[in-house]
Formats: C-alpha cells, sequence, structure tokens
C-alpha cells in the first residue's frame, strides 16, 4: 500500500484524548476520501450514532486505524488488510498509542484486536471478548465489532452494537473514577 496516503493527522482527534478507538483501515469511500477516520460512509453514520448514544462526541476521542491507507483489491473494492500490511503498519499503531496514551482503548472488530497483539501480547478474539472490559498493556480495553453495514446485517445488530457502547461508557466511567481516586 505504499502507493497510498495514510490517514493520520489532526483530523484522528486530540492528541490530548484519553480515549482511542482502533478501526480495521480507511474505507475507499470514507476516510480514504475525507482523511477523517469512520467518515463520508454508512460505517462512518453509524459510528457517530453509537458514539452520541452514549453522549460521546469525537472531540473527546481519537480515531485510528490496524492498517493507515485504504487496502484495496484489483477491482477496487475494500478488502481486508493482509497480516504483512498490519505487521508493517504495527510500528505506527504503537507509536500512536504511546504519544496518545490512552486510558480506556475500544477495538472496532478482530482486525484491530489482532492487531494488538504485536504491541503487547494478549489471547482475546473478538466473538468471546466483544462488550466485555478486559485489561491490556496497563490501559481499560473493550473491545466490539464493527460498526458497518455488513456486520449490522450478519454478525452484531444495531440494539446489540448500542449496549456495546453502554460497555464502554462503563469503562470509561471505571478509568474517570480511578483517575481520579
Amino acid at each position: 500500500m505504499c502507493e497510498r496516503k495514510a490517514v493520520l493527522s489532526e483530523l484522528n482527534g486530540p492528541v490530548s484524548a484519553r480515549i482511542m478507538f482502533i478501526g480495521e483501515a480507511p474505507g475507499r469511500k470514507g476516510a480514504d476520501q475525507t482523511r477523517m477516520p469512520f467518515s463520508g460512509d454508512q460505517s462512518g453514520r453509524n459510528f457517530d450514532r453509537f458514539l452520541a448514544s452514549i453522549g460521546l462526541s469525537r472531540d473527546h476521542i481519537f480515531i485510528t486505524s490496524a492498517a493507515l491507507c485504504n487496502p484495496r483489491s484489483d477491482s477496487g473494492a475494500n478488502r481486508k488488510p493482509t497480516k504483512v500490511e498490519l505487521s508493517n503498519c504495527s510500528n505506527f499503531l504503537r507509536q500512536t498509542i504511546q504519544i496518545i496514551n490512552p486510558v480506556v482503548v475500544v477495538t472496532l472488530g478482530s482486525v484491530a484486536l489482532e492487531a494488538l497483539r504485536s504491541i503487547e501480547p494478549h489471547n482475546l478474539n473478538l466473538k468471546e471478548s466483544a462488550a466485555k472490559i478486559q485489561r491490556w498493556d496497563g490501559r481499560v480495553l473493550v473491545p466490539i465489532y464493527h460498526p458497518s453495514p455488513q456486520v449490522l446485517a450478519s454478525h452484531r445488530r444495531e440494539a446489540e452494537q448500542l449496549n456495546d457502547y453502554k460497555v464502554v461508557a462503563r469503562a470509561i466511567e471505571q478509568a474517570r473514577q480511578g483517575l481520579s481516586g
């Protein structure tokens, strides 16, 4: 993906954010066009709606991806990043986590959760760990499903995803209490 532009700038969110969301990769109709993660497509609209359901806005979070560039198939469609592509981006993800230093990390989908293994090993998988508050690398981690229309239609319906975001809100509140206590 060397010929592609990475989606990483001030549009990802404030460097002072204590909450970080990590997605899979920029979508070709979304972030690859807008240069802002989870914007310009249905996944972005779903993400914004889910954030709003727990009173969160983009002003208070930092959003990045396991792969910083849009992986495309030969036909031009989005595709899942390969292990090599994720490995090539892992140092950027590691550095981004170090710079932002979030208290709460939320992974959006299995690719993002898997990408964290190269930074600090874990044995979590999305199916068993979804919407469960975990400890990872000295932080609070909440793996949840990706907000894409495909996932909403096949794996995790809207009501379930809205409940997952309530768990994210609880994790944020627990982290806040831990910081002030």
